[in-house]
């Protein structure tokens, strides 16, 4: 089976001299660039894409996208995924573009709008903390909910010899255990997140061990500069700061000026959970 978001166009978008990623593209009006998480793809966001020229892609190293090997600790940074954003916006002819993420997807998002302030009109963050604080925050026994980080922390061999040898049950628990609704997630579609994620281990687990360490350098870099979001940020988040100890908010205030944040009752899957929810959030930041 094919899946594809209906009424969108796909194309293929050379980002550099070896890379191309996949690309969705539908609607009219201004801009807005949609970044997917893990592990997913694209079609997360099938019931969000609406009322603008909406452009969804899989990032490097994830689902249709190419997935380069890691030549270098910079492959698969967070600076490198959020040049590919902006090479795909300016090659579909937009030089200013809104842009939201989800998980994975709202770290390249954060990044983008910290490398790219003049660009990035608008930012969502669906579900994150900045990397240096999300490690930050992760310490004694509370740091177990996220073993896959340091999992996939871990130098190159193990970790991915580890994940390809269950790789459906390791990604499938994330899936599973993240969802507050699992019905949101159809079986079928499942199925190809799991077939998707089942054929990018090495570049996945590429994505993650860059956030434990060149990820972590830019943030630091910046945090010492005193560099922050300078356009409005909308952040939606479960309520990891009740759960974990820790002001969500507060942290997220010391990077962005013109903040707005929200928790969500809906699980971490919250673009597949509560739609309409997400759309109102993205119509409500395009409008500050």
């Amino acid at each position: 089976m094919t899946f594809a978001i209906p009424d969108f166009d796909y194309r293929r978008v050379p980002v550099d001299d070896d890379v191309t990623l996949n690309v969705a593209v539908g609607g009219t009006g201004s801009p807005i660039v949609l970044l997917h998480g893990f592990p997913q793809t694209h079609l997360m966001w099938r019931h969000v894409a609406a009322d603008h020229t909406v452009i969804c892609l899989d990032l490097r190293g994830y689902g249709a996208s190419d997935k380069p090997a890691a030549r270098d600790r910079d492959t698969y940074s967070k600076r490198t995924m959020a040049a590919d954003v902006v090479a795909v916006a300016r090659r579909l002819g937009h030089d200013r573009f809104a842009l939201a993420g989800h998980d994975r997807g709202a770290l390249v998002a954060i990044r983008a709008g910290l490398d790219h302030p003049t660009v990035v009109t608008h930012l969502a963050s669906l579900d994150v903390l900045p990397t240096l604080d999300m490690w930050n925050i992760l310490h004694g026994s509370s740091a177990a909910v996220a073993f896959h980080l340091y999992l996939m922390a871990q130098p190159p061999g193990l970790p991915e010899q580890m994940i390809s040898a269950s790789a459906d049950a390791f990604f499938g628990y994330f899936l599973d255990v993240w969802a507050g609704d699992r019905q949101a997630i159809p079986a079928d579609l499942r199925a190809e997140y799991l077939r998707a994620s089942r054929e990018a281990v090495p570049s996945i687990v590429a994505d993650y061990r860059a956030s434990a360490g060149i990820d972590i350098e830019h943030d630091e870099a910046d945090r010492a500069a005193g560099n922050r979001l300078v356009m409005p940020v909308t952040v939606v988040q479960q309520d990891w700061g009740t759960a974990l100890g820790f002001d969500a908010a507060g942290l997220w205030r010391d990077w962005a000026a013109d903040l707005e944040h929200r928790t969500t009752s809906a699980g971490h899957f919250m673009a597949e959970e509560a739609p309409d929810e997400i759309v109102k959030v993205l119509r409500d930041l395009l409008e500050r």
